[in-house]
């Protein structure tokens, strides 16, 4: 027999994969941003989060499915399928959250994604072979892996590639696109063969609608307090390195000061930059700037040893630098143009190296190669 399913659980299957994915990426895109034990921390929390709501969307699917007979779900099969889909969700968050965005990194946790939900799904079937025989249409499962590792690629590369400013939404969406389209494009391959001994039996103490009500709200609640958690440390925190780190020369806990002597009232002011560090909000001195980053609406400033977080999105930012030093070499990142120390060709790319006490690239988008080439030999030549 072909499963049919409870629309009003399909529904909620929907809602609690967009909601894992939600979190799970809101948190995954704060990692390049942290260091030590709480970048660490977010690794973790995303990938569980991620892999909760893969794993919940799953067995709430097969609760929509409706059968003549109660079904019992095997528990180690279930727990395998879940484990095993935290750590291979983790090697892909790690993947995208850290380093530099490439292409490759995003086919390479798309990969690891894309296996995560499929491992899920097919671990998580082998829960219910107490009850039945099933046989998988080799097509269905071709194209269910296909849609798990292409639509995983699509929500990564729009959330940490070139989308990095787009919302959040937008690639939570595409995310649970791709949980949800290979769960049940697997399920329409299925077929059921309930076993010739298997009886009706009484329902269990829960039914099948409460029991996936009950999962969901634990799954909502998990994956809340990981975002209440671990977003408001973030944000205060941003790149927190560790409370031994000394506060830039530059950086003042209002206004910008002159490093020895006060500035006379003649004298032009330096710019400078909201800064959050250890819970501590100051200002840099664009004087000191290496390079911008874009991260979401917010950015991450680099000044040759430390990464210091600004509430500002990288077109606010821009605008307060002087363009004739400052240059914006791909669409999420800004270098200081006497601060590049060389630039080499990679594999998509250019990547710009800095010339900074602490070693810094940037990606340079191919439209920017060659305007990037002369700027730097117009100043070469000026000095």
């Amino acid at each position: 027999m072909t499963p049919t399913h409870e629309p009003w659980l399909v529904a909620l299957s929907l809602l609690v994969a967009f909601q894992g994915s939600y979190v799970g990426l809101h948190l995954a895109r704060q990692i390049r941003l942290a260091e030590g034990l709480l970048q660490r921390t977010l690794i973790t929390g995303s990938a569980l989060t991620l892999a909760l709501g893969i794993w919940t969307m799953h067995f709430v699917g097969m609760l929509a499915v409706q059968l003549p007979v109660a079904i019992d779900f095997l528990v180690l099969p279930t727990l395998i399928s879940f484990l095993v889909c935290v750590l291979v969700v983790g090697f892909a968050v790690f993947a995208v959250g850290t380093g530099t965005p490439t292409r490759r990194r995003s086919i390479l946790a798309a990969l690891f994604m894309g296996g995560g939900i499929v491992t899920m799904h097919y671990l998580g079937m082998y829960a219910l072979h107490a009850n039945a025989h099933m046989d998988h249409d080799p097509a269905f499962v071709v194209a269910s892996i296909l849609i798990g590792v292409g639509a995983s690629w699509t929500a990564l590369w729009f959330g940490f590639g070139t989308g990095a400013q787009r919302s959040v939404l937008v690639s939570a969406a595409l995310m649970a696109l791709a949980i949800s389209a290979m769960h049940y494009t697997a399920m329409a391959g299925l077929t059921l063969h309930l076993h010739a001994a298997t009886a009706p039996v009484d329902m269990p103490a829960l039914s099948p609608g409460l029991l996936a009500i009950v999962v969901s709200v634990v799954a909502f609640v998990v994956s809340g307090l990981f975002l209440l958690t671990l977003i408001p440390v973030q944000n205060r925190t941003a790149q927190a390195a560790g409370a031994e780190v000394p506060a830039a020369p530059a950086l003042v806990a209002s206004v910008p000061i002159a490093d020895v002597a006060p500035i006379p009232p003649t004298a032009p002011q330096h710019k400078s930059l909201p800064v959050e560090k250890d819970g501590r909000r100051l200002h840099l001195d664009v004087a000191r700037l290496v390079a911008v980053q874009a991260q979401a609406h917010y950015t991450s400033l680099f000044d040759g040893e430390v990464s210091w977080f600004c509430p500002l999105p990288i077109s606010e930012v821009e605008a307060q630098l002087d363009p004739s030093i400052f240059a914006r070499v791909h669409r999420s990142h800004i270098v200081n143009l006497d601060r590049v120390a060389s630039v080499k060709r990679a594999a998509d790319s250019d990547i710009v190296a800095m010339a900074a006490k602490i070693p810094y690239q940037a990606p340079v988008s191919r439209s920017r190669r060659s305007w990037l080439k002369q700027r730097l030999d117009e100043r070469a030549t000026a000095a």
